[in-house]
């Protein structure tokens, strides 16, 4: 192996085990490991990845771990970085799920979330200022970041707020070309075949349209599974589904893991595994083809305008999860110390989210006993 895919392997591992709080919170570890600890990038270049990463479906962090690991390594760091992320999770959330089957709906899960989640909230907010300082330098950045900001706090799906914004960039620079033509973007999906009774195939191309066709949070992934799952065909209950998205939330790495747990339910170990397979396995397709789809778009003026603004929405948008996040986070004296002490340790030292994370896995559980 050689150093470059080791040293994918290794961070990737690292921060699928620490990685909690949901898909900004691991872009913005990602950033802290590849932008500031270890430069393999810079803050420009970083963000013009997460760009390119919410352009195509899928969950964005994974893809993110994924685009490093190309970026570092070609194909085999593709695989190795995306693998080295999910596969943690995949353990730890099929460990929960066969302890649900095994002893019912309440799993013995401990909350670390007390203390991991202000921390969070610092890494965050360190992650948003230094982007936001690095890529809204002229007004039209600033405004476009503070727009999606402000969409995503009224509630509008985060898709809309880029392809919204990223058309208007293009629109202003075919107006200033005097070019009344403007490039179509389009999107494809793909129906999966469903049917009353489940089967391992019908389980994985349920998943596998998930994962071809889905973009935003897991509060989309969400309302995607209650119609697919427990609406249409009553694959698993309501009740069991909201435990799936909680075990999701609680664990570290990519909320998707929630696949693995409600494959289990469906049909165990093979459920399981057919169901991973199937949410995760169109993002090491659409990765692969990231960077050409990203040469067609700079070779294309305004499609190249669309892309700038997309970039700069998605800034908005960690800043709005930023404000969902801290409001959840901050819930008394104690949160707001640690979210903090959390933030000056980033700015001031050398410390990164490799150690702030397990200590506040250790202050959630000495809350916890003290309580």
């Amino acid at each position: 192996m050689t150093r470059a895919l080791s040293d994918v392997a290794r961070l990737m591992l690292k921060l699928g085990v620490i990685g909690f709080g949901g898909p900004v919170a691991h872009i913005a570890m990602m950033r802290d490991e590849v932008v500031r600890r270890r430069q393999w990038f810079d803050d420009e270049e970083f963000l013009q990845m997460v760009g390119a990463t919410n352009l195509i479906p899928g969950p964005n962090s994974t893809e993110m771990a994924m685009y490093v690991g190309m970026k570092r390594a070609g194909v085999r760091g593709l695989i190795t970085g995306g693998l080295s992320f999910i596969l943690p999770a995949v353990v730890i959330v099929g460990a929960i799920a066969w302890l649900y089957v095994e002893h019912g709906t309440n799993p013995l899960i401990f909350d670390l979330r007390y203390g991991v989640l202000p921390v969070i909230v610092a890494v965050i907010a360190h992650a948003v200022w230094g982007l936001g300082v690095t890529n809204t330098r002229n007004p039209a950045g600033l405004v476009t970041a503070a727009t999606a900001f402000g969409g995503y706090l009224l509630g509008v799906h985060e898709l809309i707020v880029i392809a919204s914004l990223g058309l208007v960039w293009a629109t202003v620079h075919l107006v200033r070309r005097g070019s009344s033509r403007l490039n179509s973007f389009t999107g494809f999906g793909f129906v999966a075949i469903l049917a009353t009774q489940p089967s391992l195939t019908r389980l994985f191309l349920i998943f596998l349209e998930v994962g071809s066709v889905l973009y935003g949070s897991g509060y989309v992934l969400v309302a995607f599974l209650d119609s697919r799952l427990v609406t249409a065909h009553a694959y698993l209950t309501a009740e069991q589904l909201l435990d799936a998205i909680a075990v999701g939330q609680i664990t570290p790495g990519p909320v998707f893991t929630t696949a693995t747990f409600i494959g289990w339910q469906i049909l165990g170990v093979a459920g399981a595994i057919v169901a991973t397979l199937g949410i995760f396995g169109p993002s090491f397709f659409f990765v692969g083809l990231l960077d050409r789809i990203l040469r067609w778009l700079r070779a294309r003026p305004a499609a190249l305008a669309f892309l700038n603004a997309v970039t700069v929405s998605s800034l908005g948008l960690m800043a709005g999860v930023l404000v969902r996040l801290g409001d959840a986070a901050l819930i008394d004296p104690l949160t707001w110390i640690v979210a903090i002490t959390a933030l000056v340790l980033l700015i001031t030292t050398k410390v990164g989210a490799g150690w702030l994370v397990p200590a506040g896995v250790v202050i959630g559980i000495v809350h916890a006993a003290a309580s």
